[in-house]
């Protein structure tokens, strides 16, 4: 059964840290792209952070860029999002995804070529 399993959300204060984890099972993610995307109340979701397989290219939204670090760990089949200096608009849920996808800016500003989604897990920032 293929399956993306995020965890790691919660609530943080202004400034704290989290770091997500995604991991996979019924597939190998070293052969696939990766994104972190988030959702919040109201808002369309949109992408954080992504990056491909074949060259390790790596894409950050310019709300993030500066603060929140992606990595993967292909023995454990696994992605994560370190997010530092965290912020109240970065409350949402995160959502990881798998895709085969021609370029990563194609995967996270047009979701293009996702193949699995996680089921999201919660982030708050607030005091």
């Amino acid at each position: 059964q293929v399956q993306l399993v995020e965890s790691g959300g919660g609530l943080v204060q202004p400034g704290g840290s989290l770091r997500l984890s995604c991991a996979a099972s019924g597939f190998t993610l070293n052969n696939h792209d990766i994104g972190w995307f988030r959702q919040a109340p109201g808002k369309e979701r949109e992408g954080v952070s992504c990056q491909v397989y074949s060259d390790g290219n790596t894409y950050y939204s310019d709300s993030v860029k500066g603060r929140f670090t992606i990595s993967r760990d292909n023995a454990k089949n696994t992605v994560y999002l370190q997010m530092d200096s965290l912020r109240p608009d970065d409350t949402a849920v995160y959502y990881c995804a798998a895709a085969i996808s021609p370029t990563v800016q194609a995967l996270c500003v047009k979701r293009f070529g996702v193949r699995y989604w996680g089921q999201g897990t919660q982030v708050n920032v607030s005091s």
